[in-house]
């Protein structure tokens, strides 16, 4: 991730810490509320307060994501809700507000003038992720196997992808080219390795990438299919996809399974990946030729690496100390080696 742009003025900057103090207020909320709980990430504020959650949207700008105006933020929590209601329809309840009242006063879903928008969420259980279950050594196949049921239902009947095969190949080259450059030079000795191989296949080897496309398998999916966002529930449901660039989620569903399954593998777990992928082909009747199953790996960890160090050049990174060992892992696990070094 890139260091967003500095956009706020001294008093945008005061309006949004308004706007953070309003919502970490339990007031706010009536009686029944009488903690919130506040998560700061890149591009939101949350606001866990008793059965609901509220996000906020910052005025960041990115390379792949602006939002500066209050309509962009809008379009953004809309797109957010419409987005993630697909694979968690019971948690996305809808928008609420922030609005200036006569007094000056700022609410929430008041009846003055808005000056921000709110994604509301049903709070879910702590603990539920598939992230914490494999920590705990509690996730069981039977839950793996209802996680490959959903997604697979979802693929089956998600949007067909919008990009052309020409459209599909640059736009990986276009990612890979990003994660050489800031790869470059970091651990050489496992990312040149993998960095190189990830380049040849999209050289030699991006006719199966075309063919993908041309058999109608790429799709409007998930674009950030990681565990803490698969909540282990009866049923599972899988929230927080990635609404703001509808690029970025034109996917082939093997190329997300693999992404997860990377993931799974980083925390210890190296059999969820294979397990997906298998239920995966036989309820969409794909068969995935193993090296493209290879290549969606190596890029991806390409990718996650190349996302961790992107973290050192924020002005004041959080957890400074995690990222550089966390892309290290990415890039052993590729290369096939424990991802502890």
């Amino acid at each position: 991730m890139n260091r967003p742009a500095v956009i706020d003025t001294a008093s945008a900057a005061a309006s949004l810490e308004e706007k953070v103090a309003l919502l970490s207020r339990p007031a706010t909320y009536g009686a029944a509320v009488s903690t919130v709980e506040t998560v700061e990430t890149h591009m939101s504020w949350l606001f866990l307060a008793g059965p609901t959650v509220y996000k906020l949207k910052k005025p960041v700008v990115y390379p792949f994501l602006d939002f500066r105006t209050l309509a962009a933020r809008e379009r953004n929590c809309r797109d957010e809700l419409r987005l993630n209601r697909r694979l968690a329809p019971d948690v996305y309840l809808g928008l609420s507000t922030v609005t200036r009242e006569a007094d000056g006063r700022l609410a929430l879903d008041g009846t003055g003038e808005v000056v921000d928008w709110l994604v509301r969420m049903r709070r879910l259980p702590a603990g539920r992720t598939l992230d914490a279950l494999i920590a705990s050594g509690s996730v069981s196949e039977a839950q793996v196997d209802a996680i490959g049921d959903l997604l697979a239902s979802f693929y089956a009947g998600a949007e067909r992808g919008r990009l052309t095969a020409d459209e599909y190949v640059a736009q990986l080259r276009s990612e890979h080219a990003v994660s050489r450059r800031v790869l470059a030079g970091f651990e050489p000795a496992l990312s040149a390795p993998l960095l190189a191989e990830v380049q040849r296949f999209l050289d030699e080897d991006s006719a199966l990438l075309r063919a993908r496309v041309e058999a109608g398998r790429i799709v409007d999916g998930h674009g950030d299919l990681r565990p803490e966002h698969v909540w282990l529930n009866t049923p599972p449901v899988i929230i927080d996809c990635l609404e703001f660039n509808e690029r970025l989620r034109q996917v082939d569903p093997f190329d997300e399974i693999t992404y997860l399954g990377l993931e799974c593998a980083r925390l210890g777990a190296t059999w969820i990946g294979p397990r997906l992928r298998a239920r995966l082909a036989v309820a969409l009747g794909d068969a995935v030729e193993p090296r493209l199953l290879r290549f969606y790996a190596a890029y991806r960890a390409c990718v996650r690496a190349r996302l961790a160090l992107a973290h050192l050049q924020d002005a004041a990174p959080r957890e400074p100390q995690r990222w550089r060992p966390l892309a290290r892992a990415y890039l052993r696990l590729a290369a096939g080696l424990s991802p502890a070094p």
